[in-house]
């Protein structure tokens, strides 16, 4: 109901079967603890009790985790916006707006796809003259430098052109790169004009990266170049602020003659003996360095490789948080991390398909999504640490910065702002800015704000407000997750805990949503114990659930049939396919047995003294037979440095083979022994079924992106070694397994 006089620039509708979902979670409850009762009062007293308890304790934390995860199933919510409403009320009157690109390797992350992103939002539907686009460069190139200066001359023709036709998306890449375009006889002529000038700017900048320094003749013609020295380094230099475009400038105008948006490249100073915290710390200078410039009220940042896909993303963010009822209370507006290039059955499961179209909206009903570090709409003074009060009202009007100083003598006297020393004794990144000493800074910073009262909300449209690249290989994607759940559980353990910090700040939904992925690395150890044990009983024919004939075996039917059909549900109701759900079944698996399994050691050889926090990028490119191999997705375990990882999957693929053969080989043909061992047979199945892709890998391809010959052979000699051991052990009279 719209209050009296009220007209709300958004909508928020609860999910309907609510009800019956709650009874379905009700049903899964009751059988859970009946497994449990099961395990408790069924415990045998001699064969296979180790085994028992082994699996006891695995089904205790399934279990548990399982409730954890219904916080962000009980209550979703959605939100859709009225930019119509916007507009009518606000016209032009609408606030600065800071954009945040951030990179930090020129080879990992190229200089053409870093200015596409740049490009794509410097083209937004949005008064240019309250845009300005900021680009930290964490690696200090003067490659992404000089692609930048290109982007900057480029953006006067690409701004218009878009303006003009209403293009979407306005990455130049990805519109280049469509096969469906269709122009009348007015726009066929300014087509093949801003395409000619796109394929000029990208093969000069393709060029300059491949041949990996600067020309002489370009140094020469462009003073900012001057801020490179032969000292400098990536880890090593002073820092170096150009502002491209000088949106205070009259002259900052397009072809056309309207203003374009501020352009600024930002490498902070960077010293060896200094610690530089990673993502956090660019952010943290990009606020303050913004400040000085702009000024937006609004901050939203990107990583080099969202592109923009919705060219009206800052106006529905703008719905949330100029809404005159409810604005106030928003610090953030966070939307899904979406990826372009997923294939059609999710190979690697990376689009997230059930976390973006379930889990986020559920936490949306208990307070807001947590900050993902990437496609998020910050109030400015939340992220200086301003807390929420009843009082607060938007502020939209504010005085735009104004100074009577060249460029140059503003960029000299800005460049302390992102020195090394400037944090020193401040509250840069503990009390204002993103925060540190964490991975995944983005998580405790996001909580940290809800706890000082705020809310976030969640926007999800129709057409994804931004389009990234997910990792290609296996290797990749496995190295990915093992960051995300090293630093989440970081967080567990820390004094940014959800678990306790969040408590009386924050709903307890809200908490156990959190938890949910703080809790991923632990899931690494019940699930290699189901992983192991059945198939290792099964290979001696000792049985560890009850017979399909006993009354106890419904439950654990039950479970896996709710269970799995529920997940099936989800990721079919989410857009995925039924071989896309397989594949997120797979990897599950191999997230859970390797990624979080190194991401658990880590951390806790971290809290040991052992190791110190790193942060790994991942690869956005990939070889020409790579990405055919993903084309047809053809799993990649060539030319990793996860080996460790490697060894474990194929390892426990050949553990589970050869015990499915001895066990089934001791069954026989007695239908007794399949009543008896049927679900550890059913299991067993299913886990070679899961591992066919590695089989191939190890045995039967012999392209570059098969298994290394070294894991293959080292895998099989360890299952055999397993399987020798368990039987022997199995031999010895004192055995109580």
């Amino acid at each position: 109901m719209e209050s009296e006089g009220h007209v709300p620039l958004f909508k928020t509708r609860r999910a309907k079967g609510r009800f019956l979902y709650r009874i379905f979670a009700a049903s899964m409850s009751m059988a859970i603890c009946l497994i449990w009762a099961y395990r408790v009062f069924l415990i045998p007293k001699k064969d296979g009790r180790w085994g028992w308890i082994g699996l006891f304790m695995a089904e205790l934390w399934f279990g548990l985790y399982w409730y954890v995860t219904q916080a962000s199933r009980w209550n979703p919510v959605y939100r859709s916006t009225f930019k119509n409403r916007l507009s009518q009320r606000y016209g032009k009157d609408l606030p600065a707006v800071d954009i945040f690109v951030c990179t930090a390797d020129p080879v990992i992350e190229p200089p053409m796809m870093v200015i596409n992103t740049v490009l794509s939002v410097m083209a937004y539907d949005y008064p240019q003259e309250k845009l300005s686009v900021y680009l930290s460069d964490d690696a200090g190139s003067d490659l992404t430098f000089y692609a930048l200066l290109e982007a900057s001359h480029f953006s006067k023709h690409w701004i218009p052109y878009c303006k003009k036709f209403r293009i979407e998306p306005r990455s130049p890449a990805v519109y280049f790169s469509s096969t469906s375009h269709r122009h009348g006889a007015d726009q066929a002529k300014d087509f093949e004009l801003i395409q000619k000038l796109y394929e000029e700017m990208k093969n000069g900048i393709e060029t300059t990266t491949k041949l990996g320094r600067i020309p002489e003749e370009l140094l020469m013609e462009e003073k900012g170049f001057s801020q490179w020295d032969s000292f400098s380094s990536r880890h090593d230099h002073d820092t170096i602020l150009q502002i491209l475009i000088d949106g205070r400038n009259p002259k900052a105008v397009d072809v056309e003659g309207n203003k374009v948006p501020t352009l600024v490249y930002l490498a902070r100073e960077k010293r060896p003996e200094h610690p530089h915290n990673f993502k956090a710390g660019a952010m943290n200078a990009l606020i303050r360095v913004s400040s000085e410039i702009s000024n937006g009220v609004i901050i939203l940042n990107v990583d080099c490789d969202m592109y923009s896909n919705n060219s009206n993303s800052i106006r529905d963010a703008l719905c949330f948080f100029m809404d005159e009822e409810k604005g106030h209370e928003i610090a953030f507006v966070q939307c899904p991390q979406n990826f372009e290039n997923i294939t059609k059955n999710e190979l690697y499961s990376n689009s997230l398909r059930v976390i973006n179209e379930v889990e986020l909206h559920g936490l949306d009903g208990y307070g807001g999504p947590m900050y993902i570090g990437t496609g998020c709409f910050h109030r400015r003074d939340t992220l200086c640490g301003r807390k929420f009060s009843k009082e607060y009202r938007n502020q939209w009007k504010m005085e735009s910065i104004k100074t009577e100083e060249s460029i140059h003598e503003l960029q000299e006297r800005l460049k302390d702002l992102a020195s090394c020393r400037y944090e020193e004794n401040t509250q840069w990144g503990d009390e204002m800015g993103l925060k540190y000493g964490c991975p995944v800074e983005d998580i405790i910073t996001g909580l940290s704000i809800q706890c000082l009262g705020w809310k976030s909300v969640y926007l999800n449209p129709a057409r994804k407000a931004f389009l990234g690249v997910a990792p290609t290989t296996m290797g990749q994607t496995l190295v990915q997750h093992k960051r995300w759940s090293e630093g989440d559980l970081q967080i567990l353990l820390s004094k940014y805990s959800p678990a306790w910090y969040g408590l009386g700040r924050i709903s307890p939904g809200l908490i156990l949503g959190y938890c949910t992925y703080c809790l991923w690395p632990l899931n690494s150890l019940a699930t290699l114990s189901y992983c192991i044990l059945p198939s290792l009983y099964l290979l001696h024919g000792i049985p560890l659930f009850p017979q399909v004939s006993s009354p106890w075996f419904l439950p654990f039917a039950y479970v896996i049939l709710a269970k799995y059909s529920g997940s099936l549900a989800e990721f079919l109701w989410s857009g995925g396919t039924l071989l896309g759900w397989w594949n997120d079944q797979r990897i599950w698996l191999f997230k859970r047995t390797t990624s979080y399994l190194f991401a658990f050691m880590d951390t806790m050889l971290k809290l040991l003294g052992f190791s110190e926090t790193s942060f790994t990028l991942t690869a956005k490119v990939a070889d020409k037979d790579v990405s055919q191999r993903y084309e047809r997705e053809m799993m990649e375990f060539g030319g990793s440095p996860t080996s460790p990882m490697f060894t474990i999957l194929a390892t426990l693929a050949m553990l589970n083979l050869l015990c499915i053969v001895g066990g089934m080989k001791k069954v026989g043909m007695e239908m007794e022994g399949y009543k008896t061992m049927g679900l550890q047979i059913l299991l067993a199945g299913v886990l070679i079924l899961i591992n066919w892709p590695v089989y191939q890998g190890m045995f039967l391809r012999m392209d570059n992106g098969k298994m290394p010959c070294s894991i293959t052979v080292k895998s099989v000699l360890l299952a055999l070694a397993v399987c020798a051991s368990s039987t022997l052990f199995h031999t010895l009279p004192l055995a109580a397994f």
